[in-house]
């Protein structure tokens, strides 16, 4: 018996050792995870992620792996230090379409026009958007009335709300929302030279 744990005990180290030796990769799949707790919206950079290795069974599906492919990139939700980052995890077209629920969705960038409805969204919350203005210059239906508030997308669901830029002074943040294409381009058309608010689900 003495001599098993005697056995066990100089695998324990040896297997210790190989681990810190330099060059020796420790088993498991290499996965990026996040080193610190991160807002939602945050710009990854360097010090916001590291690449370790994940058990190949524990390893997500979508997971990323390379830091040079999330720089910039903001995430989707808060996220957790220790947490492996996934393609829904950042803005982009998999969160789209996760969120959406359909094949063809798109992250559509809007302005609000009453920046304190912003602090009311988080990701994840489901949205209707409406134009102030005329729904014939917003694609109207024929049954709305020129002049009177125009929904343009229901259902849509909030990714991300990015701050204002600090060069834009009183400038509202920007929620980025998930949209099946066809209402994503409307949205986008619409929001450039409309102001856009939101009622919440």
């Amino acid at each position: 018996m003495a001599l098993r744990r005697a056995a066990a005990a100089l695998l324990v180290v040896v297997a210790a050792a190989l681990l810190a030796a330099p060059g020796v990769t420790p088993p498991g799949t290499p996965v990026l995870v996040a080193v610190r707790d991160l807002a939602p919206g945050t710009a990854l950079g360097p010090a916001d992620v590291a690449v370790r290795p994940v058990p190949d069974e524990l390893v997500p599906a979508g997971a990323l792996a390379e830091p040079a492919a999330v720089a910039g990139r903001q995430v989707v939700g808060g996220v957790r230090a220790g947490e492996a980052l996934t393609d829904v995890r950042l803005l982009g077209p998999a969160a789209a379409v996760a969120a959406a629920g359909v094949p063809d969705a798109a992250g559509v960038p809007v302005r609000l026009a009453d920046a304190g409805v912003a602090v009311l969204l988080t990701p994840g919350t489901r949205v209707d958007l409406v134009a102030a203005g005329s729904p014939a210059d917003a694609g109207a239906t024929a049954d709305e009335v020129p002049g009177e508030p125009a929904v343009l997308a229901a259902g849509a669901v909030v990714l991300a709300v990015l701050p204002a830029p600090e060069r834009t002074a009183g400038a509202a943040p920007v929620v980025v929302v998930a949209l099946p294409a066809g209402l994503a381009a409307r949205v986008a058309t619409v929001s450039l030279r409309e102001e856009v608010t939101v009622t919440l689900r």
